[in-house]
């Protein structure tokens, strides 16, 4: 097994947490390969009247080094 790397992100959606969290891995893949695994650190929502209006997460991506 190789080095294994760790980064922080912090990533939105307007439909649900799944989607916040599906849009991290999609934007790290852009520049990173490799990616193994992915823990929610922290959700949190933005709320307009009574309706959640923004979904977020905070997202620890971890990949392995060639």
């Amino acid at each position: 097994m190789g080095i294994v790397k760790v980064i922080e992100v912090i990533a939105s959606s307007d439909k649900s947490f799944d989607d916040a969290a599906e849009n991290a891995v999609k934007e790290a893949a852009k520049t990173i390969k490799n990616i193994k695994s992915i823990y929610i650190e922290n959700m949190n929502g933005m709320v307009k009247g009574d309706k959640i209006v923004s979904y977020g997460v905070n997202a620890k991506i971890s990949f392995e080094i060639d």
